[in-house]
């Protein structure tokens, strides 16, 4: 039996923009309430906004997902306006490019901060709820390079594979208690991402552009996960094709190097 939806609070970080955005408008109209989480205050309110104007609920908590302590307020405030928390969407996150040998220090430490150890300070203050309700669902919005570090991006899929790693870890441990734990495992978005990427790495774009076929809209990695909150399952992929790929690319290591050096020769 699907999860009736309606009426249940989520808490989402990265919710200003991109997938984080879509996924907020998309529970939303599935009759969620919603608690909007991100660093910049004016794109969440743009976000509230949408969501009250189609006769939604939703409140605005400016988070930065690498203070644990405002991961904590985030939770706080969701159980303060709506009752209860039901689920968490870790959406926060970035990229960063470059050779590694190249990469400073503090930058590798930095994207791990944000993208994992965010992910870690957001679920885990809302787990002690979920526990005590014997209730809930952590979603952990992850990446199909998850599954593969590949060239220039070994930092941002190291930090993608962590929160693999972990969703499933926690998916076993926690589901006699009562709580779901998904992965999300998306393909390029038409989003701002890459430019942030490129921006915050100086300018560099050396990475592979994914084809077509492997590029989606924010909206539809949202679609997915709704339906994943009224029928919970352990990963969640938005491309056939690339979820095959990626199984082929673990199980033959040796050919997926042989293809990465020449896609990325070419690049």
């Amino acid at each position: 039996m699907p999860h009736d939806l309606h009426g249940l609070p989520i808490a989402i970080t990265g919710a200003g923009t991109g997938i984080g955005r879509a996924t907020a408008i998309a529970c939303a109209a599935a009759g969620m309430r919603v608690a909007l989480a991100g660093r910049r205050e004016e794109a969440l309110r743009a976000v509230e906004a949408a969501i009250t104007s189609a006769g939604g609920r939703a409140i605005v908590v400016p988070t930065d997902v690498a203070d644990a302590g405002q991961c904590e307020r985030l939770v706080d405030q969701t159980v303060l306006a709506f009752g209860s928390i039901y689920a968490v969407f870790a959406n926060a996150g970035y990229g960063l490019r470059g050779p590694v040998h190249e990469l400073a220090d503090g930058a590798i430490r930095d994207i791990f901060e944000t993208n994992f150890w965010g992910t870690l300070n957001t679920v885990r203050p809302a787990l002690r709820h979920m526990l005590a309700a014997r209730r809930g669902h952590l979603v952990i919005c992850s990446s199909c390079l998850s599954k593969l570090g590949t060239p220039y991006t070994a930092p941002y899929s190291a930090t993608k594979a962590a929160q693999d790693h972990f969703g499933r870890a926690m998916r076993i441990e926690l589901r006699p208690l009562g709580v779901r734990v998904s992965t999300v495992h998306p393909v390029g978005t038409r989003t701002g991402f890459s430019d942030a990427a490129a921006e915050r790495s100086g300018g560099a774009r050396r990475s592979l552009r994914a084809p077509g076929a492997f590029t989606q809209a924010p909206e539809r990695v949202a679609g997915a996960v709704v339906r994943c909150l009224r029928r919970p399952r352990g990963e969640v992929w938005t491309s056939t094709p690339a979820r095959l790929a990626l199984g082929a690319a673990v199980a033959f290591p040796g050919i997926a190097d042989r293809l990465l050096r020449r896609a990325y020769g070419r690049a």
